[in-house]
């Protein structure tokens, strides 16, 4: 079997991460990220569940996923995944949008998963002048043609992507959102939404596509990722998202992101350049 290699790149010029993944086998459980998810499959085919919907994706596949897209996937082949992407912050994406669009806000995808030879092409060229550190403007030059292309083609309101939530759920989150550092128990958040525990499963579930305790590891797996690319070592890393103890933080760490916490750590520890780290 093929080592796996995990390269990732920070791209401080463009303000986004770049990976690329060889030789994978791990499965990612359900989860979703705070920025936007933006990649392709090189090899392997891989079963992948999206906001209640399942798809084959394999050779060519691209993955198109907004914040807040509840997302897992595992290996359907019997072989192993290599896989390149870029990862936008919402705070980005606007800024380049803006630039695109004339309007300051953030574009949605009619799909989550597409079969576009062209789009390929152009995100493969953009990871490939992230990863061997281009300096001049072709690579931002090349980000702002891919998306371009991608809105024009595939483009639609953010805001019809996101599945309407009752006002119980919401708060829900809010609470969640608020207390992640601490304990939280199921009570508390059935009390401070009104429902019954049985309800708020369901209609949770339902709603976000993850189960209320995955959406509470999902944001403190989100913000570890701030406090790591900000230098906290992994041990305090994991007291102040609310993990119990470092193995217990490391091993979620990387189910969810597939890599290390201090990997990920070192990934901004130069700050006068591009940053590039194996795994």
């Amino acid at each position: 079997m093929r080592k796996e290699i995990r390269t990732v790149v920070y791209d401080e010029e463009l303000r986004m991460e770049a990976y690329r993944f060889e030789g994978i086998v791990q499965p990612f459980p359900s989860h979703f990220h705070e920025h936007y998810v933006i990649g392709v499959v090189e090899s392997g085919e891989r079963m992948l569940s999206c906001r209640g919907k399942e798809y084959t994706i394999r050779e060519g596949s691209i993955l198109l996923f907004h914040p807040g897209d509840s997302h897992a996937c595992v290996q359907s082949d019997g072989g192993t995944l290599d896989y390149r992407g870029i990862n936008i912050a919402k705070e980005n994406m606007l800024d380049l949008a803006e630039e695109i669009t004339g309007k300051r806000e953030l574009p949605g995808f009619s799909e989550n998963v597409i079969e576009d030879e062209e789009a390929a092409c152009h995100l493969r060229s953009l990871h490939e002048m992230v990863m061997t550190g281009t300096g001049d403007f072709g690579k931002e030059e090349a980000l702002l043609f891919f998306l371009s292309y991608l809105i024009q083609n595939y483009g639609q309101p953010f805001e019809s992507c996101i599945p309407e939530c009752r006002q119980e759920i919401e708060k829900a989150c809010a609470y969640m959102e608020r207390h992640f550092a601490g304990q939280v128990y199921l009570d508390q958040i059935c009390r401070y939404a009104g429902l019954s525990k049985s309800t708020l499963l369901r209609a949770f579930t339902k709603e976000k596509g993850v189960t209320p305790y995955r959406y509470l590891e999902t944001i403190r797996i989100n913000e570890a990722k701030k406090l790591l690319a900000e230098g906290m070592r992994p041990v305090e890393t994991a007291v102040r998202t609310g993990f119990s103890d470092q193995s217990h933080f490391s091993n979620y760490f990387n189910r969810f992101i597939g890599l290390a916490p201090g990997a990920y750590r070192e990934i901004f520890s130069e700050k006068d350049g591009d940053s590039v780290r194996k795994v």
